[in-house]
């Protein structure tokens, strides 16, 4: 007996692989905080087709959930930073609930 096929869906996957790289590239740039500019140069970096218009939503995402804080300037500039909340969700101090693809704690030494 086989097992049923699950289907892959990419673009959920994407959203919420950005998510996690997000938090982690805030993560790496506590206690400042960082430009989207940054943000795109480095998600970039993983996925090369990745556009500001994706970072503002899935930091807006992220917002929604309070793992993040962003103000536009009047420029038009996003800025961003990371709440305790997401900090915890970086060290897996705390559970992460479904929407971002955090990988699985290897406990392991």
């Amino acid at each position: 007996m086989s097992m049923p096929l699950i289907p892959i869906d990419p673009a959920k996957i994407r959203r919420e692989s950005l998510r996690w790289y997000l938090l982690v590239t805030l993560y790496n740039a506590r206690p400042v905080g960082c430009y989207e500019d940054l943000l795109l140069v480095t998600l970039s970096a993983i996925y090369a087709d990745t556009t500001a218009h994706e970072i503002r939503t899935e930091i807006d995402y992220l917002e929604k959930r309070r793992l993040v804080a962003s103000k536009r300037e009047p420029s038009g500039r996003l800025f961003a930073e990371l709440y305790h909340y997401g900090t915890d969700i970086v060290e897996y101090t705390i559970d992460c609930l479904p929407g971002i693809a955090r990988p699985v704690k290897n406990w392991g030494g």
